[in-house]
């Protein structure tokens, strides 16, 4: 611990008399003070008056005291705010986690199912490999491009099991930058508010390219294009598979097929963020259609993969990061190198969502059951988004066309206010909500549509 040494200035009589009392003597020193004891014989204890006292005094001094506060996470920190409103009709449609109609966290019964049964057989606590648990491995990589894909049949994918969405995504950064030094990653605008993080913290320069039209609240495809071909050939894009957040604006398939065909004639390399497959549509190959589409192409592709939301993992960290090679070959050494990167990150990865998700699919009844779970709660956001539109519909008189919040897919809607109307949203109506306008369909109940309907419309024609 280091410390500086701090000169006293003068102290006059009237101080000595004020700061020296009885035996137990205290200077104050601003925001700091030092205590000592004086003999009573000592002569200052006796002096009725003196005109300077030279001592100096050592004060410890952290070595972390150039650290600066960092910013609140701009997600999380909405929901500290929620727990803190007492309102009564407030909402939380910040944080994008799926809740049941009364608004209550939900487990999957069919996972509450596998766990049981996990723990009747005894399963182990023992450490896993580096690249985690292969049932696992085998399992995500079939439900992500089919069990009898191409890919699959000839090893061409390297997978090793990531810490959910945001670890698999850290790791491809890692392996862009240490071999693909230089390269640049293309990011929607907007996007999800870790990727930048993500990049940033493995050093890998980005970009953006063009994505939300806020005059039509819905796709910018001609500026998407334009910016995708004007990036530095070899680039890598950065695509969400389905249910784009956080503006729940999704290409359509003719529209895949041309984002296609301009990385494929730039020779850049896709990178897919599939955090939805199944939650978006309730469909597991209708969310994965875009990545099946570059992979039919024959195109390299990275795509991390996440649990939280389809399965509502979003404590076990479970996730994938998937590379689509040319050849088998090197398919097994970007996997070595993948675990190579990951042995000084994290050593290896948990074992129990791993195991929950292996068992579920593995087992053809249990399978079933989750894919009957991922349809209701899919439907209960598409519900919810219904209720909403006509909600709008009916109260707002302005003639305003919301039919946009229709045409958007998934958890989220993208509800075009602004940063100052987000805030009257939640300052006036107590609904909490990222300032993109973003707002989280997952945490609506289709009782509160209404209230919510009121506090949108408020907020757009009256605050500017």
């Amino acid at each position: 611990m280091a410390s500086s040494v701090l000169p006293l200035a003068s102290v006059s009589p009237s101080a000595s008399r004020s700061s020296f009392d009885n035996n137990k003597k205290k200077l104050n020193l601003g925001s700091s003070s030092l205590t000592f004891d004086l003999d009573k014989n000592h002569p200052f204890a006796k002096a009725k008056s003196f005109s300077r006292i030279s001592m100096v005094a050592s004060v410890n001094v952290s070595r972390f005291e150039g650290i600066t506060m960092a910013p609140p996470d701009p997600i999380l920190g909405v929901s500290e705010a929620f727990k803190a409103d007492t309102h009564g009709n407030k909402l939380n449609l910040g944080v994008g986690a799926y809740r049941t109609e009364e608004l209550q966290p939900y487990v999957l019964d069919v996972v509450k199912k596998v766990e049981a049964l996990m723990l009747e057989r005894g399963d182990n606590k023992e450490y896993l490999p580096i690249e985690g648990l292969a049932a696992f491995n085998k399992a995500t990589a079939e439900l992500l491009f089919g069990a009898d894909n191409p890919v699959i049949k000839q090893q061409r994918v390297a997978t090793i099991q990531g810490l959910s969405g945001t670890g698999s995504l850290r790791l491809a950064a890692a392996l862009i930058e240490r071999y693909f030094p230089g390269a640049k990653v293309l990011i929607s605008s907007p996007t999800w508010g870790n990727h930048k993080n993500i990049f940033n913290d493995a050093r890998v320069p980005w970009s953006e390219y063009r994505y939300y039209d806020p005059k039509t609240v819905g796709l910018d495809f001609e500026g998407m294009i334009s910016d995708i071909k004007a990036a530095p050939e070899g680039s890598f894009v950065l695509l969400h598979g389905c249910a784009h957040n956080p503006t729940g604006i999704d290409p359509t398939p003719e529209q895949w097929e041309k984002i296609a065909d301009v990385i494929q004639e730039k020779n850049h390399i896709p990178f897919f963020d599939v955090a939805y497959q199944g939650f978006a549509s309730g469909s597991l190959d209708a969310d994965a259609s875009s990545v099946r589409l570059f992979a039919a192409r024959g195109l390299e592709l990275l795509v991390a993969q996440s649990y939280s939301k389809n399965l509502g993992l979003y404590a076990e960290r479970i996730g994938a990061i998937n590379v689509v090679c040319t050849s088998a070959d090197a398919a097994i050494r970007v996997k070595s190198q993948l675990k190579r990167l990951a042995r000084p990150m994290y050593s290896n990865p948990p074992v129990h969502g791993a195991r929950i998700v292996a068992n579920i699919v593995g087992d053809p009844a249990l399978f079933n059951e989750w894919k009957a779970e991922m349809e209701m709660m899919a439907g209960r956001i598409k519900n919810v988004r219904q209720k909403l539109y006509d909600s709008l519909c009916a109260k707002d008189k302005s003639g305003k066309d919301w039919s946009f919040i229709l045409k958007q897919i998934g958890m989220f809607s993208f509800t075009g206010l602004s940063k100052v109307q987000s805030d009257n949203m939640t300052d006036k109506w107590h609904v909490y909500m990222t300032k993109d306008g973003r707002i989280s369909l997952a945490g609506l109940s289709l009782a509160k549509c209404e209230y919510l309907a009121d506090a949108i419309i408020d907020s757009f024609h009256n605050v500017r």
